[in-house]
């Protein structure tokens, strides 16, 4: 789906040109010689604590109970072939390729299509696509909370979320037990006391995942759109929703859990991957 907008390539090439290592001197050698060792000790650390991972390929004729291809789109004879039909129809008067950012000179009016279509489809007033759905975690939690905003996220929130709040303005990320409404009232009580949150100058995210794929369980999202709603009326609480085990499985044609509980207007933005239940790669936050 995001075939249009594949990333720039870039290889990795050594900064010694070949035959060239005689010429250096020895403490080079020695420094590539003690990253080497270090390498190696560190993979053989990983081995001995099972924790060593290694690229594999399945038999053709493997019954698949791991992927992240819920529906096995990825392998569907009927969406190959639309793909490709999209291929050699519509998408034949575009590059092939982004050739660069896209704010820069790689947006495209197909691109911005496919972001207005997603986001009809979910019934969201705006999209925006992104390269992977790890990329649109990270993106949106690392740009969007400001200076002095807080974040609350359920314990067992995707590391993608933990790798957004790393990089993100906001002063402050505070866990909550998983799937705990109770203990998120809580927490969001006491940033209440900060005048700034209470007059609504000061905004508070809440982050989760409609449905957790490590547990299978899902969030009572309803009951957190209401607490927030409730604990904080001047409108500066946000709900995020990933929903990226949940596109594709629950709501009307798969449209997700928010959908499911017609709660598209009390979410602040939701993250729905093209890469598990629709078989292909990339994400978008409507």
């Amino acid at each position: 789906m995001t075939g249009f907008q594949q990333p720039e390539q870039t290889s990795i090439l050594p900064a010694i040109e070949p035959g060239i290592e005689a010429k250096m001197p020895s403490s080079t050698s020695s420094s590539k010689t003690s990253l080497q060792d270090s390498l190696q000790n560190r993979l053989l650390k990983r081995a001995q604590t099972s924790s060593l991972r290694t690229l594999t390929l399945s038999p053709a004729s493997s019954a698949d109970f791991s992927s992240n291809d819920f529906l096995s789109l990825s392998t569907s004879p009927l969406l190959r072939s639309a793909f490709m039909t999209e291929l050699t129809t519509t998408h034949c008067a575009h590059a092939i390729g982004s050739r660069g950012s896209r704010l820069l000179d790689g947006n495209s009016s197909y691109a911005e299509a496919l972001e207005r279509s997603i986001a009809a489809f979910h019934k969201a007033p705006a999209g925006l696509l992104f390269n992977s759905g790890f990329d649109a975690n990270a993106g949106f939690f690392a740009c969007v909370p400001q200076p002095g905003d807080v974040i609350f996220y359920d314990e067992f929130i995707h590391a993608s979320v933990h790798e957004g709040m790393r990089l993100s303005r906001a002063s402050t990320g505070v866990p909550f037990r998983h799937n705990c409404v109770g203990d998120l009232e809580r927490r969001i009580e006491e940033v209440v006391r900060d005048e700034g949150v209470r007059l609504g100058k000061r905004n508070v995210f809440v982050a989760v995942e409609s449905l957790y794929s490590m547990d299978g369980d899902l969030t009572p999202l309803k009951e957190i759109v209401e607490l927030v709603k409730r604990v904080l009326p001047n409108g500066n609480g946000h709900v995020v929703v990933d929903e990226a085990h949940s596109t594709g499985i629950y709501g009307p044609n798969g449209r997700g859990i928010v959908c499911m509980l017609g709660l598209e207007k009390r979410v602040f933005a939701r993250l729905h991957t093209f890469g598990k239940g629709l078989g292909c790669n990339g994400g978008e936050f409507p």
